[in-house]
């Protein structure tokens, strides 16, 4: 199965919806299989008077409620109306993960048919069922959960009508950016070996080591935020890898499928020419008389274009000589 890519834009558009446009250019210039935003009701999602998380305060370089902050950053239906024409048009998948009841209808009916569940939602019981319902792919993050409530989440979407087959589940940390020894990319193994049901990542790791990591773990999904321009001001730039990043994140990723393989251990086409230059042949060690015993005294070991392999030595050793050979020469009765 190969792994799906889900390019997170969120909401590094800033609000602007040609940059918005902009970002789907990037991410099917760097060949991912999906861009995803984020959908929300400010009014809906937030109190005004709830504050940042330190992350987006650090990186907005504003100090503002989340309400300002979520304000100056929503899309507006039309705007995903335009996008996800733009992405049919481009030939990638539309995506945005919803943050409240309206935004999910919103999605739904403009016929989005994958849905995310941030990390933030783990545990909203209506917001899990809502979805559920549907019974459509889902993908289910879960950052700032212990193994405990990413059950109590599961055990909530499948209750709701959510089908197991359409469930993955991603390992996540939210801390933008991530420090490499707070990943704990095994975790995703044992989401795996828990709930029985495909696994992915949801990377904020600096760079792109970590993505590519978890694809030859065995991720089926990895999504990783990305901008275009991470000096620009907002909450999610700093910790987001810029176009090119994503493009070599990707190609790195499809390399890896590749080199998965089968699992099946045979000679491949490509190494084939090597196996008669590379594997040693039994030859003379010395000059050899018909009549003698093939032995470890007059046999060695040595690469030529032809003769016995090596593997048939303890065939060769023991027999009579039935003709004369030189030294290095290759033993080929």
């Amino acid at each position: 199965m190969r792994v799906f890519i889900i390019a997170e834009a969120g909401v590094n558009h800033n609000g602007d919806f040609q940059q918005a446009l902009a970002l789907v250019d990037a991410a099917v210039e760097a060949g991912a299989d999906a861009v995803k935003f984020q959908t929300f009701d400010t009014d809906e999602l937030v109190t005004e008077t709830a504050k940042q998380a330190d992350y987006q305060r650090e990186n907005s370089g504003l100090a503002e409620s989340q309400y300002a902050m979520l304000k100056r950053l929503e899309l507006p239906a039309k705007a995903h109306v335009e996008l996800m024409d733009y992405c049919r048009q481009k030939g990638i998948e539309f995506m945005s993960t919803p943050f409240d009841d309206s935004s999910i209808d919103l999605l739904h009916n403009l016929g989005m048919r994958r849905w995310k569940i941030p990390s933030g939602e783990l545990l909203s019981v209506p917001y899990l069922r809502h979805i559920a319902r549907f019974n459509q792919a889902t993908i289910l993050s879960t950052g700032m959960g212990d193994l405990e409530e990413v059950a109590f989440a599961v055990h909530t979407l499948l209750e709701g009508g959510l089908d197991k087959s359409n469930l993955t589940i991603l390992h996540a940390n939210t801390a933008y950016p991530t420090p490499y020894k707070d990943v704990n990319l095994k975790a995703m193994l044992t989401l795996k070996e828990t709930f029985e049901v495909k696994v992915g990542l949801s990377d904020h790791s600096l760079g792109i080591e970590v993505p590519i990591a978890a694809a030859a773990m065995g991720a089926k999904i990895i999504e990783k935020h990305f901008t275009l321009d991470r000096s620009m001001q907002g909450p999610d730039h700093a910790a987001s890898l810029e176009p090119l990043e994503l493009k070599q994140m990707v190609a790195a990723i499809r390399h890896i499928e590749q080199a998965l393989g089968s699992g099946e251990k045979i000679l491949t086409d490509s190494e084939a020419e090597n196996l008669m230059v590379a594997r040693k042949r039994i030859v003379a060690r010395r000059k050899i008389e018909k009549g003698e015993v093939f032995s470890p005294a007059n046999l060695t070991l040595k690469r030529n274009n032809y003769g016995r392999f090596a593997r048939e030595w303890d065939r060769v050793v023991g027999s009579y000589v039935e003709r004369d050979y030189a030294e290095g020469e290759a033993i080929e009765s």
